[in-house]
């Protein structure tokens, strides 16, 4: 495509999952679908501990942000996808698209953020049980939380000020259901590799990083586990942290399982659908895993409708 005119803003075009014309209805009712399970199942999870007083501790406060964040994650790509099917229409502006993505990889980096933090919840409350209340205070489960905002927040705005300065043909064509950053970043006219190099540090430390801290958490809560004598012991113990470790390995492999099929995969009309796990499945899943493997959140939940 030939460079047009910078004036105009460029018009991008999510191709989605498929082109095909009868395959529509049934994604957008798929979409449709998972997005509401997504979105009341984690609304269900906050209201459950918001209304419950015997779930005002660390670990369900930060169980409410992930809920918040996997509503807000989800809620960014999905009701574009599904007012385009509805609406017969691929174009998204230049301006959707760099809210987006700004929203997409703030989220992303939060639910990466808030999963660490509830390892290290759980390392604290196994391994040092007599200090716990001290150590997750109010205080300073308010300081984490900051701390992941903030950090979410700046490398989401770095990469979208740094995506402000690539210039674009005046219609270009994203093989996926939504603006994802790599990928638009890559069908830029202007030279990339500054951003380029952005993206891989960034990945690598926020992803690096935050995983290192949740196996080290679980390396020391497995270690004080195996001490417990009873088996009934090592069961109530291992319990308060199954759920959790459940999402982690969900999240983690997921996304780790996109990356490399997407490297594999040479033709980019098909590394849109591995994508689909950690933007729609991972989100919709959580619910489920947190309040079928968790007997706190299931009565709080049966208290709502009765």
């Amino acid at each position: 495509m030939e460079p047009g005119n910078q004036t105009r803003p460029p018009t991008f075009l999510l191709l989605g999952l498929s082109q095909e014309a009868v395959l529509q209805p049934l994604i957008f009712w798929l979409f449709l679908f998972m997005y509401l399970i997504t979105f009341i199942g984690n609304l269900f999870i906050i209201v459950a501990i918001i209304s419950d007083s015997h779930l005002h501790t660390p670990m369900y406060f930060f169980l409410s942000n992930l809920s918040f964040a996997d509503i807000c994650f989800t809620s960014t790509t999905i009701p574009k996808m599904l007012l385009n099917i509805h609406m017969q229409s691929k174009a998204i502006t230049y301006g959707e698209c760099l809210t987006q993505m700004y929203f997409l990889l703030t989220f992303g980096a939060l639910d990466n953020f808030l999963l660490t933090v509830m390892a290290n919840d759980r390392f604290v409350a196994i391994c040092h049980p007599l200090h716990y209340m001290v150590i997750m205070n109010p205080k300073f489960c308010g300081i984490l939380l900051l701390v992941s905002w903030i950090l979410s927040v700046l490398d989401s705005l770095l990469h979208c000020l740094m995506f402000l300065r690539l210039s674009f043909s005046t219609e270009v064509e994203i093989a996926h259901f939504f603006c994802e950053l790599n990928q638009v970043v890559q069908l830029a006219c202007s030279d990339t590799f500054l951003n380029d190099i952005i993206i891989y540090c960034t990945t690598g430390l926020l992803g690096i990083i935050p995983l290192a801290g949740i196996l080290y958490s679980y390396s020391k809560i497995v270690s004080s586990i195996l001490k417990i004598s009873s088996a009934s012991g090592k069961y109530k113990a291992f319990s308060t942290c199954g759920s959790h470790l459940t999402v982690v390995s969900l999240f983690y492999g997921t996304g780790l399982g996109v990356y490399l099929s997407s490297a594999a995969i040479e033709n980019s009309k098909y590394s849109a659908i591995p994508s689909v796990m950690y933007t729609v499945v991972t989100p919709m899943l959580n619910p489920f895993i947190y309040s079928l493997r968790n007997k706190d959140i299931k009565q709080a939940i049966i208290k709502l409708f009765c």
